[in-house]
Parts: structure tokens; C-alpha cells; sequence
């Protein structure tokens, strides 16, 4: 190909021979203008083809004409489409001469001759232009062009009402990119204006600070003595101007919401000077917290956070004892409203990526300690639920969780930087201060320890297991005696542990049951990684079940002198834990034998039971004894016996029964457990068992409710807090109803009408005063009968206010059973699901679907509250998709012939006589 003429020089001489070519290449220009990014870049890479493919000067030339122009356009978002697409242009053909192009940007956008009206137009135009300049990657390669646009972007920096600080920091970005021995030689000449006024503005201090960390050879001491009078930056003469250029630049990129550059670099050069003590303790501490403002403390926290990586030990445990991290916690405990910005989740983010990135031990330590001590009256700031311990080293986690048994047992409030807010120290009551605080670090710490098993964190089965029996024995057990054989008593308590902070550690252990029952197996072992690939959950790398190593350690305990039981065994208790213990021995003797999945659910269940032994003897006692009664009959060698009506229950309708009454249970972790171990024993259940399900969700029995199924309403009343969360369900679906519920209670009072009773015993009462008084009419009673008669409607009114309140109290409580009835029917609908899943084919199935269909019509036209809704729409899911779409179905039919008939016969005439179409369909 012939050399071109650099079409930069050129003049179009033909304008018109361009735009007879058709609109194709027009359309790329104005589609560059357009305001959608995607279409810009799209027509940018389509007018690079083009030119690529066509080679012709003057469609270059004319290129560089529209898109020179449009560096000026009145759309703001045409303007940086310009820019892109002339970088890109000049990126592909660096035949263009750039002192070319810059003399165009520069004659075009002329602020000298531009009118007074379009100057804002032509000053982003020379703004545009150098950027595109800068962007096409050949600037810094041109000296005469590179020294023209510094020049250019120096005059620019004068027109802040229109560009404010963009032209310098244009003038850092291009800085940074630029070889030291250019800088020298081309830049330091003109910049040194600049330069020597850099604690004029926080743009010029950048640019010195960008300067001194790029080209130390040339920005070293000496010369800058010979700038601004001082060798160094960051000294006791400068910190009160820079304090004052940083809160500058905290209030200029305050809608940001991220660190200003010109910050972050400060600090890098006060850890270069070594003055990093001097900066944050004058410059930080004393001086930008001084000024109350929001966008200057946010700046400070994420100047801490942007810290972390950059310090050393020394510095790290400097900072992390200081001002700043105590006015971070008051922030976090006094922005608990939901319309305040909260800054946690930021500084949680600076931290998982220090610990992210951090491979040394030791840092990692002081971070996570450091945030852990940080508390409000003895309760740390940081999460207990936050997950970047995932990033900690194991040894670091193995050391932090040392640490976190050692401040529960030996709480060290002296290490803690402990604030209190303004309205804490208002109520400070006079009390024993020190022990609340320790109780209140306690339970933070419990749940540190519980959540870390919970986390998706790398951890060794020793780990959650050492973290399980610590806060096992905490929750039941207290030390009489150090042992050696429990490590859980080597440590004696430097403050006993209070009731409540007993009840909690107990909540948090039945949250990690909970977790440990649903805990993928660990180890890298082959024998855990086939145990991951079947799914299998809640056992160890060789096979034991999480909870039985428990059981094992609790019965240890129980053997031991040298530990005491918060709440001892009686003999009765001690013997139904024994044999517990000997019935699941002997069930894992069986385990490799047939039917293990039911072996597994009876292990399961038992141990369950055992381990809630501890938290409620006597409620538990009864079904431990009926279990263990059932787990004999399920796996005993005598003959089975025909089930008749008459007949005994048979082992599996025993389990149920128990499977309903647990279901009743406010744990959570109770009902999964009932509910996979009646997936496990699904093949074995019976006609008889399966009915006991059913009666459960008959509308028509509902009434006459005195099964043998209580459903408690325990865990109603309690507050669902955080340290019982992951004992108790959070999923019941019936809370939204009781304000709906108190409106109608409240109406019925405002309407409640006077009783004959009442009006009657009111005059009798005012004829008995005016008897007293004689014949004369009330004005005439002397004082002391109308004291007795005053007394008397008192009386009389305070009894019938008590009739009234029993009253709204019974329909209360009826109301509340109502809730819990329905609560427990959704838990039950659950078991009718997982049998339709797991027995599809099973003949039993065809006895579901006249209940369903009953609990559907009766839905229909009862109350329609959240709850009645829920309901409906958990049966109808379950007909439609688990009954009705089953993909396979009970084929051995012929024993039931007859009663299919009588069964389909029913279903057609009640389909005939329903009003309601919505109902008719689930029949048909």
C-alpha cells in the first residue's frame, strides 16, 4: 500500500464525495452521540471496521474532523463517546501524527475565540480531547504533544466552574503513566508551580504525593526542601494544613462513598517518610475527628480499613486500640435504624479482604482480635455471625478460637476497648457493671463459636468437635474438679457463669446440633469424599453419627466425679439414659444388616432424645420411655401378628404417634429430625399409621380435639432473640395473624353490650342506697350512705370488668389454639408430602386423596387469614404435584378393585353436588 498522507494535515476537500458513499457511515457518528453505552461501543467498533477495511484518507480525514467537533457536543453523553472512539481511532492508525490532532482539539475548541455561551462546550472539548489523547496509549510517547497537553490541562484548571478538578486529576492520572526519565526532563519543569503549591489544594497535593511515590530520584528530599521549604510531607509544621485539605476532600467526594485518592496516597507516603505514627495520631485522631461531620468520619474508617494491608504489627495494634476504631463502634451501635446509613457491611469488607490477602499469622491475629474487642458495655461490635474467619489460616483459626474459649472462661474486659453511647451513660444505673458486661461478652462469644462450625470455613473434625463439647459442658455440666481427662475442666471460670448465660450457651448448643445433623462430612480422605458424593449428612469421616460422639462425651461426663450436673438425674432419668445407650449399641450392631435406613432413623431419634434429657427431664422422660418401648417391638424376633382393629398398635403406628407428638416441638431441630426419620420408615408404615396422619388434618375432627398430640405453645411466647435462633424455627407461618386478630378483639370490646344481669344488679344496688337515705331523692343522701353506695357501683363495676376480661382472655387463648392447631396441621402436611415422594407406588396412597380433597373444600369456605391461606395452598400443591403428577404410580391394584370403585363413586357424586367450581376441579 502507497504511504498515506498524514490525514491528520489535511483539509477535506471533498465533503460531498464522503456523503454521496450513502448513510451507513454517517449513522456510526450519530450513534456515537447516542446516551446508550452499549450502542456507542458497538458503533465505535463498527467505524474502526470500516475504516480498517475501506483505507481511504478521506473518510479518515473526514473521521477525525466529526469526531474532534463532537469532544464539544452539548450532550454529556456524547462527550465521552467522542473521546473513546477518537482514542481507538488513534490507537489503530498511529500514522496520525498526535501534535496534529492535538493543534485540531486545540483550533476547534479555541477558548480565546469560542463565544461566551459556548465556553463550558469548548473547555470540556480540550478536556475530551487530551483525555482521548492520554487513552490512545501514544501521548506519553510524544514529548512535544505530552508537554503541549500538560500545558493545555494546566489552563484548563483555571475554568473550575466548569470542570472543577478534572483537569488535575487528569494531570495525576497521566503523571503516573509517564517514565521517571520523561518526567525529569519534560515535566518537572512546567510542574513545578504546581508542585511547590501543593498544600493550596487537595488536587495539587495529590499530584505531589503521586510525584514522590512515582519518581523518588526526582522528588527526593533535597528538592523538595527547594519546593515548599520542608524535606518531608508529613511533619508536626504541615499536619494542620493537610488535616484541612483532607476534610476538603472528604466534603468534595462525599456522593462517592469511597476513599479519595489524594488520602490514601498521604498515608502511603507517611509510612515512606516514617511518620505513620505522627499522621494518625495528629493528623487523624486529633485533627479530622475533631470535626463532627459524616463524610469525614467515613473517610477515616475506610482510611482504616484501606490501612490494614499497609501495616505493620506495631502499627496494626496502634491503630486498632485508638480514637478511630472507638468512634467507628459508637457509629455502628447508634446507626441501628433502618433508614441510617450503616458503614458495617463496608468495613467488614476492608477486613475480609486484609485477611483474604494477609499470609502472615501473626496480622491476622491483631485484625481479628482487634475488631473482637471492640465492644459496646462488654458486647463486641463486630458480627458474631461475620464470615471472614473463612479466610483466617487454620492455625490462625485453631489460635482464635483458644482465644475465644479463654476470654468466655477468663474474660479479660482490661483488653477491650469498651465505649458506651451518650444514652447508655444516661441510664447507667448504679450496679455491678463489670458483671453485666461479662455476661454480655459471653453470649457474644458462644455464638462466635457456634457460627464458626456453621460457616463455610475449612475446619478439621477436632475443631467442631472441641467447639461442641465446650459448649456442651458449659450448657449443662459446672467443674467440682480440674481433670485432665475432660480438658473442658482444666480452666476453671474466673466468674461463674450466671443462669441466663447457661441458658443461652444451652440455646447455641442445640443450634449447633442443628447444624451438625445437616454437616457435609469432612476430611480429604477417600472414605468422606465418598460419603460427600452419596449426600450423607451429619456423620463423621468414618461414618459415626455427630450426635452419638456427643452422647458418648455427655455419658463421660455423667460418670465423672469432678463435674457436676446443673440439673442431676434422678435414678429413674439415670436408667432411661442407660438404656438409651444400650439400645443404640445394640442398633449399630445391625447397621450393616438389612433395612439400615430404619436402624439409622431409630439411632437417630434416640439419641435425640437422650441429649434433651439434659434441657427438659420430665417432658422428655415420657416419649424417651414410649421410644424406647417401640425401638424393642420394631426390632424384636417374634413372630409379627395380623393387624386387626382390636389388635395392638404395631411398632410403626407407635412411631408415629411419637413422630406427631415431636412435630408439636418448638425445636427446630426436633421436627427435621421427625421428619427424615419418618422418610426412613416410610416403606414399613402401615393403614393404621397412615390414618393417624390423617385424622390429624381432618377438618371434621377438629371440634372434638383431645388426641394425644399436645401442641405446645411454648415457643410462642418467647422471644425469638439471637441466642435462640437456631433452636427454634423461624419458619411458622402463623405470627402475621395476631394484629388482624387483636383489631377484631378491640372491636368486640368497643361493641360489647350491658347484660340483663348486670343492669339488674346495677339497681338493685342504687335501690338499696336510696333505701338508706329513706324516701328522699339522691341529692338529700347524707355523705356517708353516698360513700356506701359509691363503694357498692364500684364493686359492681370492677367485678364486671373482670367478667369482660375473662371473657376476651378465653377467646384469646381459643384463638391462640386455633393458631397453633393450624401451625401444626402445615408440620404435618409435610409427612403426607415426603410419603407421596418416597412411596408413590405404595397402595396407601390411594387413602390420601379423599382427606386432601376434604381439607381443600373445607378451606374454601372457611376464614381467609394468612395462615387459612397458607394452608390451602401447601394441600392444593401437594394434590396437584406430589399426588396428581406423580411420574410413578401404585400398579399392583387388584386387591383394591372394589374399593377404587366405591372410592371413584364417591368422589363423582360429591363432584356433583359442589356449587363452588374452584373445588369441583380438584375432584375431577
Amino acid at each position: 500500500m502507497a504511504e498515506r498522507e498524514a490525514p491528520g494535515a489535511a483539509a477535506v476537500t471533498d465533503p460531498r464525495g464522503v456523503l454521496r458513499q450513502g448513510r451507513a457511515f454517517l449513522d456510526f457518528f450519530w450513534d456515537i452521540a447516542k446516551p446508550e453505552q452499549e450502542v456507542r461501543l458497538a458503533a465505535t467498533e463498527n467505524l474502526l471496521r470500516h475504516l480498517r477495511e475501506g483505507k481511504k484518507d478521506d473518510e479518515l480525514t473526514y473521521t477525525l474532523k466529526r469526531l474532534v467537533e463532537g469532544l464539544g457536543a452539548t450532550r454529556e453523553a456524547a462527550r465521552p463517546g467522542f473521546s473513546l472512539a477518537l482514542a481507538q481511532v488513534l490507537q489503530a492508525f498511529e500514522e496520525i501524527p498526535i501534535c496534529s490532532v492535538l493543534e485540531q482539539i486545540k483550533e476547534k475548541h479555541d477558548l480565546e475565540k469560542v463565544k461566551k455561551k459556548l465556553v463550558r462546550n469548548a473547555a470540556f472539548g480540550n478536556f475530551f480531547g487530551v483525555m482521548a489523547l492520554f487513552q490512545s496509549g501514544r501521548l506519553v510517547k510524544d514529548q512535544k504533544a505530552l508537554l503541549e497537553s500538560i500545558q493545555l490541562l494546566q489552563q484548563l484548571a483555571h475554568h473550575q466552574a466548569h470542570l472543577r478538578d478534572l483537569p488535575r486529576k487528569a494531570l495525576v492520572d497521566i503523571m503516573s503513566e509517564v517514565p521517571e526519565t520523561v518526567f525529569e526532563e519534560v515535566l518537572f519543569g512546567i510542574l513545578k508551580g504546581d508542585l511547590a503549591s501543593a498544600f493550596t489544594s487537595p488536587e495539587n497535593l495529590h499530584l505531589l504525593l503521586v510525584g514522590i511515590q512515582k519518581f523518588p530520584a526526582v522528588l527526593k528530599p533535597k528538592n523538595l526542601k527547594k519546593l515548599f521549604g520542608s524535606p518531608t510531607v508529613v511533619n508536626e509544621e504541615n499536619i494542620p494544613r493537610l488535616v484541612e485539605l483532607l476534610q476538603s476532600a472528604a466534603k468534595s467526594e462525599k456522593k462517592e462513598k469511597k476513599l479519595p485518592g489524594v488520602v490514601f496516597d498521604l498515608l502511603q507516603v507517611s509510612l515512606k517518610e516514617d511518620a505513620f505514627q505522627l499522621f494518625w495520631k495528629e493528623g487523624v485522631e486529633n485533627g479530622l475527628l475533631k470535626e463532627k461531620s459524616g463524610p469525614v468520619s467515613y473517610m477515616c474508617y475506610r482510611l482504616l480499613g484501606s490501612a490494614l494491608p499497609l501495616l505493620s504489627l506495631d502499627q496494626l495494634q496502634m491503630v486498632l486500640k485508638g480514637k478511630v476504631m472507638q468512634h467507628y463502634g459508637e457509629h455502628v451501635v447508634t446507626t441501628q435504624l433502618p433508614d441510617r446509613f450503616k458503614f458495617a457491611p463496608e468495613m467488614e469488607g476492608y477486613i475480609d479482604a486484609f485477611l483474604n490477602s494477609c499470609d502472615d499469622l501473626e496480622r491476622q491475629m491483631a485484625v481479628i482480635i482487634g475488631f473482637s474487642t471492640l465492644t459496646n458495655q462488654g458486647y463486641p461490635v463486630f458480627s458474631s455471625s461475620s464470615r471472614v474467619v473463612r479466610h483466617l489460616q487454620p492455625i490462625a483459626l485453631q489460635r482464635y478460637i483458644d482465644w475465644l474459649k479463654d476470654m468466655f472462661l477468663r474474660p479479660d474486659l482490661d483488653c477491650c476497648l469498651d465505649f458506651s453511647s451518650s444514652r447508655q451513660k444516661q441510664n447507667q444505673e448504679h450496679g455491678n457493671r463489670a458483671q453485666h458486661k461479662v455476661a454480655r461478652l459471653r453470649k457474644w462469644i458462644i455464638h462466635r463459636l457456634a457460627n464458626i462450625i456453621e460457616s463455610s470455613v475449612e475446619k478439621e473434625e477436632s475443631l467442631v468437635m472441641d467447639i461442641s463439647r465446650f459448649c456442651f459442658f458449659h450448657a449443662f455440666f459446672e467443674t467440682k474438679k480440674k481433670n485432665s481427662q475432660i480438658c473442658e475442666t482444666t480452666v476453671l471460670p474466673s466468674e461463674p457463669l450466671d443462669k441466663e448465660t447457661h441458658l443461652a450457651v444451652e440455646n447455641y448448643f442445640f443450634g449447633i446440633l442443628q447444624t451438625l445433623n445437616t454437616l457435609s462430612v469432612l476430611g480429604d480422605t477417600a472414605k468422606a469424599a465418598a460419603l460427600r458424593e452419596k449426600h450423607i449428612h451429619g456423620v463423621t469421616a468414618d461414618g459415626k453419627l455427630w450426635i452419638f460422639l456427643l452422647v458418648e462425651y455427655a455419658n463421660k461426663l455423667l460418670s465423672s466425679e469432678n463435674v457436676k450436673a446443673l440439673k442431676p438425674f434422678t435414678k429413674g432419668q439415670r436408667d432411661a439414659w442407660e438404656r438409651t445407650l444400650e439400645s443404640v449399641k445394640n442398633l449399630q450392631k445391625k447397621e450393616n444388616k438389612s433395612d439400615s435406613a430404619k436402624v439409622v432413623a431409630f439411632q437417630q431419634l434416640l439419641l435425640l432424645m437422650a441429649i434433651h434429657l439434659f434441657k427438659n427431664q420430665f417432658e422428655t422422660m415420657d416419649v424417651l420411655s414410649d421410644l424406647l418401648n417401640c425401638t424393642e417391638r420394631a426390632f424384636s424376633k417374634e413372630p409379627k401378628k395380623k393387624n386387626t382393629d382390636t389388635a395392638e398398635p404395631g411398632w410403626v403406628e407407635v412411631m408415629v404417634e411419637i413422630l406427631l407428638s415431636l412435630l408439636a416441638q418448638p425445636s427446630l431441630l426436633i421436627r427435621r429430625i421427625s421428619k427424615s426419620v419418618f422418610v426412613r420408615i416410610c416403606p414399613n408404615l402401615t393403614k393404621r399409621g397412615l390414618q393417624l396422619i390423617l385424622d390429624v388434618l381432618d377438618p371434621f375432627q377438629e371440634q372434638n380435639e383431645d388426641s394425644a398430640v399436645v401442641v405446645m405453645e411454648e415457643s410462642e411466647k418467647k422471644i425469638k432473640s439471637a441466642q435462640d435462633m437456631d433452636e427454634e424455627g423461624s419458619e411458622d407461618s402463623s405470627d402475621g395473624d395476631d394484629t388482624e386478630e387483636e383489631n377484631d378483639s378491640a372491636d368486640e370490646e368497643k361493641n360489647e353490650e350491658v347484660d340483663d344481669d348486670f343492669r339488674s344488679q346495677l339497681m338493685n344496688v342504687l335501690q338499696a342506697g336510696n333505701a338508706q337515705g329513706g324516701d328522699e331523692s339522691d341529692e338529700e343522701l347524707d355523705d356517708e350512705a353516698m360513700m356506701a353506695l359509691d363503694k357498692n357501683i364500684s364493686a359492681l363495676f370492677a367485678e364486671q370488668q373482670k367478667r369482660i376480661q375473662a371473657k376476651k382472655d378465653e377467646k384469646d387463648k381459643m384463638r391462640k389454639e386455633k393458631i397453633l392447631r393450624r401451625d401444626f396441621k402445615i408440620k404435618v402436611l409435610d409427612l403426607v408430602e415426603a410419603f407421596l415422594m418416597k412411596q408413590s407406588e405404595n397402595p396407601l396412597v390411594f387413602d390420601i386423596i379423599e382427606p386432601l380433597l376434604r381439607v381443600i373444600e373445607q378451606c374454601m369456605v372457611s376464614d381467609s387469614d394468612k395462615q387459612e391461606v397458607d394452608f390451602l395452598q401447601k394441600t392444593a400443591n401437594i394434590f396437584r404435584n406430589s399426588l396428581c403428577r406423580a411420574k410413578q404410580y401404585c400398579k399392583k391394584v387388584g386387591a383394591l378393585q372394589e374399593d377404587l370403585h366405591a372410592a371413584v363413586e364417591r368422589l363423582v357424586k360429591k363432584a356433583s353436588k359442589l356449587t363452588d367450581t374452584s373445588v369441583a376441579l380438584y375432584y375431577f
